[in-house]
């Protein structure tokens, strides 16, 4: 039963083709190989998306306006090609927290894009992102120091063989944080189209 001031955590998402989830499965296993004493979060291969927008606590109901402000964004936009590559860690300078692999947007689309899911988004009524788009695909998130930078090393060395990916749709998902890892459920998908 819903209760009429329930949350959810959801966010707006590119979900990926299971060929290239397979493929940044294998990546997450060398790496876990390599250097099994770090201790980290890894994202399983269901889980694996490119993020355009995180929404923490939003009232159950926004979902709908939500939803439409993201169909409104994939409006206009037609399917374009992203290419994965690069790989590295945040913070780059300090005690690394966050490994991921680089999306390169060589038609400038997804940025587009994102500007205008942040644009229908704050029309709607939800807070703008004032933080830089860098458009990444995260894979572990690193809970102790133990073995951190030596992992941070081997994603970077081991590198990444590029990968294109056609975007055909934004993904509306609500984010379940359990014991056993997080629970993802898509809300709504809304196909790229140039109306």
């Amino acid at each position: 039963m819903e209760v009429p001031d329930e949350t959810w955590r959801l966010f707006i998402a590119i979900e990926l083709p299971s060929n290239v989830r397979s493929t940044l499965r294998a990546h997450i296993d060398q790496l876990r190989s390599a250097v099994p004493e770090a201790r980290a979060s890894w994202a399983a291969e269901e889980n694996l998306h490119l993020t355009l927008k995180f929404l923490d606590a939003t009232p159950l109901t926004k979902v709908e306006e939500l939803s439409q402000a993201a169909r409104r964004a994939a409006n206009g936009v037609g399917s374009f090609e992203m290419i994965m590559g690069n790989c590295g860690a945040f913070p780059a300078s300090r005690q690394p927290r966050v490994l991921w692999i680089g999306v390169e947007d060589p038609s400038h689309r997804l940025t587009l894009l994102h500007q205008a899911l942040e644009d229908e988004c704050a029309q709607a009524g939800f807070a703008r992102e004032h933080r830089p788009f860098h458009p990444h695909l995260t894979i572990a998130r690193l809970r102790k120091p133990q073995g951190a930078r030596r992992l941070a090393q081997a994603h970077k060395a081991m590198g990444f063989d590029r990968e294109t990916v056609v975007a055909s749709h934004l993904a509306l998902i609500r984010s379940e944080l359990r014991s056993e890892g997080s629970r993802y459920t898509v809300i709504a998908r809304h196909p790229f189209s140039l109306d």
